[in-house]
């Protein structure tokens, strides 16, 4: 079968590559997929630059892509809740990653069955940027009815689920993007759209019960000057918190140098009496499937910025890399 591949650390165009590869062995609780559409992430090229060498080591060659939308080919003997023939979409785990293919493997707890009313492609851009926006802001932050919370540049992958299930579950949502996505925030939901080009969030002040840092850099640190005493801050590209690194099963050593880079997150946290929580999603299918019926029903929709074919999923990654989408780059299979 065909499949995109990582070769070397590097730059997108020397380090990926095509390549004819055998189709995956099912094990007894995973499903083989027949891929129709998988997603880009922002982590997928970051990890082929070697942003994470430091964390988890890569043996190349090795498949990318973790996002996938499609058929159900072949199940195992203990998988019971899906048959040939479904139509599924999943976050693979770390161990299977290779969703640029046109066969992939699933565990069956982390595969759930497409919206009805969506398409694959549509599907595809769901599973990680979705499940990060679910857990973050109901897992971590717990978002409640009636709270204001800011998400940083609403007009990405995760942004643009997020604002919709903030608003979903209740929240005054605010968010930033530049001059020509703030029509599209408005519609999808939020209450109030900052850009960036002509204003600076910082003159907001301390209104916000809950910030979702989608950006990283200065804007983790700074987004303590506009919470609320007391608030919550999740991040998903700002520095490791204390939680995550153990979780990540990092030693004592890098623990320690991840905190001295932290300290002043750490400290603006404590001078506010705030939660700070550094997050990476896990997947899960049941959540998934949660998330589908918001779909399903039209609390949330899709927001996909451009399809490509699998012979251009090279300059799809490439494009989306340069951090200008509109939403999620679908690669059709």
């Amino acid at each position: 079968m065909k499949s995109l591949m990582i070769t070397k650390y590097g730059s997108l165009e020397s380090s990926l590559e095509i390549q004819d590869i055998p189709i995956p062995k099912l094990e007894e609780e995973q499903v083989l997929i027949k891929a129709k559409a998988a997603s880009f992430n922002p982590l997928d090229y970051k990890i082929v630059r070697g942003d994470f060498k430091a964390v988890r080591k890569i043996q190349f060659p090795v498949g990318i892509g973790r996002d996938v939308s499609g058929t159900v080919e072949e199940v195992g003997n203990k998988v019971k809740n899906f048959k040939i023939g479904d139509k599924v979409f999943s976050r693979i785990g770390e161990n299977l990653v290779g969703t640029m293919s046109e066969y992939v493997i699933s565990h069956k707890d982390e595969v759930a069955i497409m919206p009805e009313n969506l398409s694959f492609e549509e599907a595809a851009g769901i599973p990680l940027a979705g499940l990060t926006a679910f857990q973050s802001l109901i897992d971590i932050v717990k978002l409640s009815s009636g709270e204001n919370i800011l998400i940083h540049a609403g007009s990405g992958g995760v942004g643009t689920i997020a604002v919709q299930l903030a608003k979903h579950l209740g929240a005054n949502v605010t968010t930033t993007t530049s001059t020509g996505n703030v029509t599209m925030l408005k519609e999808i939901g939020a209450n109030n759209v900052i850009d960036y080009t002509k204003t600076n969030y910082l003159e907001l002040g301390e209104k916000f019960d809950v910030v979702f840092d989608t950006l990283g850099g200065s804007h983790t640190l700074d987004s303590f000057k506009v919470l609320k005493q007391g608030g919550r801050l999740v991040s998903i590209a700002g520095d490791l918190d204390e939680i995550t690194s153990k979780q990540l099963g990092l030693n004592s050593f890098v623990r320690f140098i991840l905190r001295m880079k932290a300290s002043k997150i750490t400290k603006a946290a404590k001078k506010k009496k705030a939660e700070y929580r550094f997050f990476l999603m896990s997947p899960n299918g049941k959540q998934l499937e949660e998330l589908g019926k918001l779909y399903k029903i039209q609390k949330i929709r899709p927001v996909n910025d451009s399809l490509h074919d699998f012979k251009d999923s090279i300059s799809a990654i490439e494009y989306l890399a340069k951090g200008r989408a509109k939403g999620k780059v679908i690669v059709k299979l």
